[in-house]
């Protein structure tokens, strides 16, 4: 290995237009690849970490309605929802009552504008795949834009690398394959090297609400809003307790070194550590991913690191094409958002409901969200209606593809509002009205069976 690899990457970078900056930022990883560096957090470093509670808050609703009246709402939407089949923005997926994500998550704003007469806006880092799609959904909504803000700002990207010498993958055969995004750790490089830190300042907001956007309980909450405006935190991440669904998940911890508050993922434990990551009586809390910085804090932090923050960094070894095991062996150099919560002097977390944390990474969440065991308001906030969140467990031969799931459920989802659990096995399709009460194995019957009309499972 050598400075070779590192000038080729710099060089495919700064031909396709990337960032100076986020190039800078890969250099800083891509050292720290070549030096074996592994990103690794060794359970010995670090002790379990206890959260305050959003519920134990004093939040009036003045500082309430002061607070959201300066944020500003960016949603990651960077991803494809390749794993589901899907080769457009995830967000465009069809959730509910005929609506995307996206649709849903441009009227929680709207009706959060109106309730509070707050400004509010709503930006999306979008990746070069996804932006055009978004534009085009959010151009049915001429009452979304925000004066002297755009309505999406774009991630980076930066090359995948050989295993074997660290130089810049060449694929042919699709070239777009040779480029990986950096996590979405890139949202404060781009945010800086966009000028949309610079814009929003100068606009008047002092702080920011960041969440998936595949996540439709990550509404931009004004008693969060006030709660994160009045602790003086310049960072922090709202957190929720871990359940078995979370046992392989990530989690936060408090580094023993110096005391900081660490977000620990599953690519950064050691195989050794894997049982006290999934020990949920040590790790309590995990993040959901959605967090709150101070817009000036975050800018004088990155202007006085020149633009690098030196979040932890996370090592993915994959193929250079995902559905080809025999493709060349790269590695994807990526940076978790999160993981800013170690950078800042007072950074925190604040303990909030799973009401704030419904993602959809399967078509098996997916079932659930689009059942009876939500509702959306008049303000379309999502809420859940029945007692508990059933386990659901569909064969992935048959319903991990969105257009297979989609067939397989032509009138909808079952009732799931009285289930525990529905395992599916084998090749099932759903007729309308089915209802799942309790406990409901379905075994490999062969292709093409069915439940009939009606029917109650369980």
């Amino acid at each position: 290995m050598s400075d070779e690899g590192l000038r080729q990457a710099r060089d495919k970078m700064t031909a396709a237009g990337v960032d100076p900056v986020a190039i800078e930022v890969f250099a800083h990883y891509y050292r720290l690849v070549e030096s074996g560096e592994t990103g690794m957090v060794p359970e010995s470093s670090i002790e379990p970490l206890d959260s305050p509670a959003l519920a134990d808050a004093d939040v009036p609703d003045d500082v309430a309605r002061e607070a959201i009246g300066t944020t500003a709402v960016i949603k990651l939407n960077g991803g494809l929802g390749t794993s589901m089949g899907m080769d457009r923005a995830k967000s465009l997926l069809e959730v509910r009552d005929g609506l995307s994500f996206l649709d849903i998550i441009v009227r929680q704003v709207l009706a959060l504008r109106k309730r509070y007469d707050a400004p509010l806006p709503l930006i999306f880092m979008d990746s070069f795949r996804t932006s055009d799609d978004t534009l085009a959904v959010l151009d049915r909504y001429p009452d979304l834009a925000v004066d002297g803000l755009p309505p999406d700002f774009l991630q980076n990207k930066e090359p995948k690398l050989r295993t074997d010498d660290l130089t810049p993958v060449d694929w042919p055969d699709d070239p777009d394959l040779e480029w990986c995004p950096p996590g979405h750790g890139d949202i404060y490089t781009a945010l800086r090297g966009t000028g949309l830190l610079d814009r929003l300042i100068d606009a008047g907001f002092t702080q920011v609400f960041v969440s998936n956007s595949d996540n439709l309980g990550a509404v931009p909450d004004p008693r969060v809003a006030g709660w994160f405006a009045s602790s003086g935190a310049p960072f922090a991440i709202e957190a929720v307790r871990r359940t078995p669904s979370d046992r392989k998940g990530g989690h936060f911890a408090t580094r023993k070194e110096d005391g900081r508050i660490v977000l620990r993922e599953t690519a950064q434990t050691l195989d050794e550590d894997k049982a006290a990551l999934g020990d949920l009586d040590r790790h309590r809390f995990c993040s959901t991913n959605n967090l709150w910085f101070n817009l000036q804090a975050m800018k004088d932090e990155l202007d006085r690191r020149d633009g690098i923050l030196g979040l932890a960094m996370i090592r993915n070894t994959k193929t250079v094409d995902p559905s080809d095991p025999d493709s060349p062996e790269v590695v994807q150099i990526e940076t978790a958002m999160g993981a800013a919560i170690e950078v800042f002097d007072g950074a925190t977390t604040i303990e909030v409901t799973r009401a704030r944390f419904v993602p959809v990474k399967t078509t098996n969440d997916l079932l659930v969200l689009r059942s009876d065991c939500y509702e959306l308001d008049e303000d379309y906030v999502l809420h859940q209606v029945s007692g508990g969140i059933p386990y659901v467990d569909l064969e992935p031969t048959f319903y991990k593809l969105v257009g297979d799931f989609d067939r397989r459920f032509p009138a909808g989802a079952p009732s799931l509002r009285e289930a525990k659990q529905l395992v599916v096995k084998g090749d099932w399709t759903f007729e309308d009205g089915v209802t799942v009460v309790g406990d409901a194995v379905l075994e490999d019957q062969g292709p093409g069976s069915r439940v009939g009309a009606g029917a109650t499972l369980g």
